[in-house]
């Protein structure tokens, strides 16, 4: 099945499993990010299951993510997954309540 217009889809060992949001050239992901039970924190892409990485601060967790998720999406453009233009990246990271916030 082909994607719907404004959207490309990567692969994953062969099948088809991410849908990314195309705009104008570009690949939106949303990060999300939580505080563990040890005190590390961890984010999300949430558009790319599997980028997730810890930190110690909110801050290292959220560009450790960053950096996954680029050197993920690089990899798909160089397997042809993906068109050059979606290293075109921007990131949203989205508020979160933590617990005795």
């Amino acid at each position: 099945m082909a994607p719907a217009a404004g959207w490309a889809v990567a692969r994953l060992f062969g099948c088809p499993v991410v849908r990314f949001p195309i705009y104008a050239g570009r690949v939106d992901l949303s990060i999300e990010f939580d505080r563990e039970d040890d005190g590390r924190w961890i984010a999300e892409a949430l558009e790319l299951p599997g980028v997730m990485t810890y930190g110690d601060t909110r801050e290292e967790a959220i560009g450790n993510t960053e950096k996954l998720a680029i050197e993920v999406i690089a990899d798909r453009i160089k397997h042809g997954e993906l068109p050059p233009s979606a290293l075109n990246v921007s990131f949203r990271v989205l508020g979160v309540q933590l617990a005795g916030d």
